[in-house]
């Protein structure tokens, strides 16, 4: 049985983007002092989660686009 490369690719794009909501919910966490960590790790983390979840997403699309 061959593997669909479509499938592959939209299942690493879905983990991207949740791997991207779950830095989001930490740095929220952290910047709310839930976590003990500086302030400052809670808003690098919000926003690499932010790029994580909407631009990396769009990126991979392009790239691996089947489209000339």
């Amino acid at each position: 049985m061959s593997t669909d490369p479509a499938r592959s690719r939209f299942f690493a794009i879905q983990a991207v983007r949740t791997s991207g909501v779950a830095m989001v919910v930490i740095g929220l966490l952290v910047s709310d002092g839930a976590i003990p960590l500086p302030a400052v790790a809670g808003h690098v983390l919000i926003a690499i989660g932010l790029v994580d979840t909407f631009l990396i997403p769009a990126v991979l699309a392009r790239k691996w686009s089947s489209r000339e």
